[in-house]
């Protein structure tokens, strides 16, 4: 991997006639060396710089780099070293090592560098080093060095892997020549010589714990370009055991040996070019040194490399694909070559039945644990066999070697429409989902081996899908098939304690294979742009078709990815106690099949987005939703006309249960206050509960009780005082102000003037626990009620300074939407911005300042989102209605959302 560079002349920038000095002078040389050093760089950088602006490859950058310091460092060792020994050069020689040593530095990558000496040598080198290095250190560069011997090179050879590995990359720069020679003899060929098994071993070890640390997926949202998966570092390993291996120092000396292909080192060298170009502008863009691509950078990049927003999707969306998608085809390049070598590692004395080849259908055989294939006629005669492949691998519990793999690729263009609506290979499809294992694995290999884009067009557009933004951890493809895995879990019992209402749905389902479509299918229309639910359900008739599929399973198929964000809609943003809401949705629904499945596909598609999404709070909303729907499915609307014997009944029980503790006046003038509203929606029990609390409160200005769920990940907290304007913008006020995170809220004000407010809360590790904590919210809630703390100042002071926010993320325009359809009695309010502290208290007090009052809120956040809803009247407990009035609610909460 020697690469000629172009930019720079060999001609060192330094004066030529800069004294020898002598050992006293040095010191008289060292400030004209330190200032014709920091020009030559500043040339030479601007220089190359300037190229990689202009388009050079990330090759041309890489090489141009490296020779940039060559010339500096060889020149600096020869200035250093020249008074030493009466000028001549001891027995020292600079090596360059890694990334360095292979002529592949970035911008800002690290400098690595061996100072290498006979014995005798030592203060000589020493000395050499010292100087070198505080020049170097003073032009700011990031130096690694070590000053070694032949033996310190051999004992850490055996220690340290990752310092052999250095050593493979070792490269000659200034010094002994004669030197270099021996240290090429003595020391690099024991470093690719010496136990080679032990070291590859070691390395693909080292790989595991690597992927480990920075990301083991290629599609992470903000994906490391060196150490993630499918970035430089695959490449890298790769060929160090390749090295190691088969003794090669370079691709082409690998091809020679007939390890790789010439296809292939094309491919290897196209892979890092591509990538090399991406870090180096990374590199620029940073002020140190960085690999991890943040979402500011992938804009930056995007635009840097000529992508423009279009309906394709946003530029740095089409990037981020086709970045996702070169990264697939480095961890193939990479995990590819390490299976060949490692396959031939193996050790041969294993069980006899391992080392047989054992044919298991026609075209079909497992040898040393693998399935493997007659040849690639067998494809060609009957494109279908692919299909069979994968039901075999599945079947029998063996993985695709790695020549199978290969043919699979080789032949995807064999998969047209003939063959993808042929009976044979949809049954085989149909057979892999039915089984009782390994789906997910199967899935993962068609989709790693893009056999699903073929054989599924439509999912072919979604492959490396990117979404920006922090929700989506996952490319659209890559989340459709871990939601898949959600659903086998469930299957598997994997939830059964967490998720026992779930677990049972899933075992309950009549056609298990439709549901698993479903899932796969549910994101499918993001490959078209805006409103994919729709777009998605309108291709279900064509896919369905072409498996084969009757009316009746097609039909549901549509209507599960058309409907498949309802539940988690509704649920997390809609008043469950509002009874037309449920029939409305259970109407839709249709039969309760389709719910059974909806929930199943909404607990899957939540779970498989990302690891901060799901919680327990949003699996207790989704639950109540399906238990509130289903009774309706089986036993009819909610029976109205019991209605009122259901009040009487509830308002009997909770005067039975306290009628020893209140005066039975009392508490029929308390539940004459209450409206139907508030009875219906809780239980008698906690009616009383709530009664206890404000029958208790005496005097008292607020009473508070807090009840921990702490396995569901909240706390409830129940508060009774007296309403007044702007309640509920207090109470949000005082629990930002204390770090406390409002999930829900239902706001209940009597007609005696009490206020009853029931909210659900949580902070970052789930329940709140500590009642030290609740005692100062109840007394800053208290002195904020009665007027003697302001709650704007408690608020402000939990606001972290400028410098402590965060770095930069993408940003959405916020939006505010007002419908007066969603609900009978209220005019609904939705809320969309970025969130922050007090965002909840700013939108609640603007509310109050536009004199509406709040019935219910519910807050949803998706990482840095906020969705939250508001379900509002004005003064007169009526919706509002006037455009006007409208307006100015859009209008004012739009403007307190742009101030913050």
């Amino acid at each position: 991997m020697n690469y000629q560079a172009t930019a720079i002349h060999a001609d060192p920038f330094f004066p030529a006639d800069l004294p020898a000095a002598d050992s006293t002078d040095f010191d008289h040389l060292r400030p004209g060396l330190l200032q014709a050093s920091r020009a030559y760089l500043d040339h030479y950088q601007k220089i190359i710089r300037d190229l990689h602006a202009a388009g050079a490859s990330g090759r041309r950058v890489v090489a141009d780099t490296t020779h940039m310091f060559d010339v500096l460092i060889s020149t600096l060792f020869d200035r250093a070293a020249a008074d030493l020994n009466h000028g001549r050069f001891g027995k020292c020689t600079l090596i360059a090592l890694g990334g360095y040593g292979r002529r592949e530095l970035n911008p800002r990558s690290d400098i690595d560098i061996m100072f290498y000496y006979s014995g005798r040598d030592r203060a000589y080198a020493e000395k050499v080093s010292e100087r070198m290095l505080y020049l170097l250190w003073d032009l700011g560069l990031d130096v690694g060095y070590s000053v070694r011997t032949q033996q310190d090179c051999l004992d850490i050879v055996e220690k340290d892997v990752t310092a052999r590995t250095a050593l493979l990359d070792s490269r000659f720069l200034a010094g002994d020549t004669a030197l270099f020679e021996d240290y090429r003899k003595d020391v690099l060929s024991v470093v690719f010589g010496r136990n080679s098994q032990t070291f590859i071993r070691q390395k693909i070890e080292e790989n595991q714990k690597r992927l480990q640390k920075y990301g083991s997926s290629v599609y992470l949202l903000e994906p490391n370009i060196k150490e993630g998966e499918g970035g430089l570092r695959d490449l890298h390993s790769a060929l160090w055991v390749a090295q190691v291996k088969y003794k090669a120092h370079t691709l082409k000396e690998l091809v020679i040996k007939g390890v790789i292909s010439e296809r292939e080192r094309q491919d290897f060298e196209e892979a890092l070019d591509y990538l090399w170009r991406i870090r180096n502008e990374l590199h620029y863009l940073t002020t140190r040194k960085s690999d991890q691509m943040q979402f500011n950078h992938q804009e930056k990049i995007a635009e840097f490399l000529g992508y423009q927003n279009s309906r394709k999707g946003l530029a740095v969306e089409q990037f981020m694909q086709d970045y996702y998608y070169h990264a697939t085809r480095v961890e193939h390049l990479a995990s590819s070559l390490i299976a060949r070598i490692t396959q031939q590692e193996k050790p041969s004395n294993h069980l006899l039945s391992y080392l047989t080849r054992r044919q298991i259908e026609p075209g079909f055989y497992i040898l040393r644990g693998e399935l493997r294939i007659n040849g690639a006629e067998v494809f060609e005669r009957e494109p279908a066999q692919i299909m069979r492949a994968f039901l075999l691998a599945q079947r029998h519990q063996v993985p695709l070697s790695l020549e199978l793999k290969g043919l699979i690729r080789d032949n995807l263009r064999l998969i047209n429409d003939k063959v993808r609506r042929s009976r044979m290979m949809n049954e085989m499809f149909f057979e892999i989902l039915r089984a009782p294992r390994d789906v997910g694995t199967i899935l993962r290999a068609m989709h790693h081996l893009q056999f699903l884009n073929r054989y599924i067009p439509e999912f072919g557009r979604i492959f490396c899908k990117v979404q920006h933004d922090l929700y989506h951890t996952y490319t659209v493809d890559t989340h459709s098939i871990f939601a898949v895995e959600e659903i086998l879990k469930l299957r598997a019992g994997a939830y059964r304690d967490k998720h026992p209402v779930l677990t049972g749905l899933a075992s309950d389902i009549e056609k298990p294979e439709l549901l698993l479509l479903a899932v796969l299918f549910h994101d499918i229309g993001k490959g078209e742009g805006k409103d994919h639910s729709n777009k998605g359900a309108d291709m279900m008739p064509t896919i369905a078709r072409r498996f084969g599929l009757n009316r009746e399973d097609s039909q549901r198929l549509e209507f599960l990815v058309r409907h498949h964000l309802d539940m988690a809609h509704i649920s997390q943003r809609r008043d469950l106690h509002d009874e037309q809401l449920i029939m409305d949705f259970a109407r839709a629904m249709g039969m309760s099949e389709n719910l059974k499945m909806l929930y199943l596909l909404t607990f899957a598609d939540l779970k498989a987005v990302g690891p901060d999404v799901w919680n327990d709070w949003k699996g207790m909303l989704l639950q109540e939703l399906y238990e509130k729907s289903y009774q309706v499915l089986e036993k009819g609307d909610f029976e109205l006309e019991k209605r009122s014997e259901k009040l009487r009944k509830r308002k009997r029980n909770v005067l039975d249960t306290l009628s020893g503790e209140f005066d039975p006046k009392i508490l029929r003038d308390q539940l004459r206050a209450m409206s139907t509203r508030y009875l219906m929606s809780y239980r008698s029990a906690e009616i009383v509960d709530h009664l206890r609390l404000s029958l208790g409160r005496g005097a008292r200005t607020l009473a508070l009780h807090v009840e921990h769920e702490t396995q569901r990940g909240f706390s409830q907290v129940t508060i009774s005082t007296l309403d007044i304007p702007g309640l509920f913008s207090k109470i949000t006020g005082v629990m930002a102000a204390n770090g406390i995170n409002i999930l829900g809220a239902q706001i209940h004000t009597r007609s005696n003037g009490e206020a009853l407010d029931i909210l659900q809360v949580a902070g970052t590790g789930g329940s709140i626990e500590n009642p030290q904590k609740w005692k100062r919210v109840e007394d800053e809630l208290t002195a904020v009620i009665e007027g003697r703390v302001r709650v704007d100042e408690l608020v402000a002071k939990r606001r972290p300074p400028a410098f402590l926010t965060d770095r930069p993320r993408p940003r959405f325009p916020n939006r505010v939407d007002v419908s007066n359809e969603i609900s009978a009695q209220y005019t609904v309010v939705d809320v969309f911005a970025h969130d922050k502290v007090g965002l909840l208290y700013n939108i609640t007090k603007t509310l109050k300042e536009l004199g509406l009052y709040i019935g219910v809120s519910k807050i949803s956040t998706k990482v840095d989102q906020v969705a939250d809803v508001f379900y509002v009247q004005d003064i007169f407990g009526q919706k509002i209605l006037q455009e006007e009035k409208v307006a100015e609610i859009k209008q004012r909460l739009l403007a307190c959302l742009d101030e913050a």
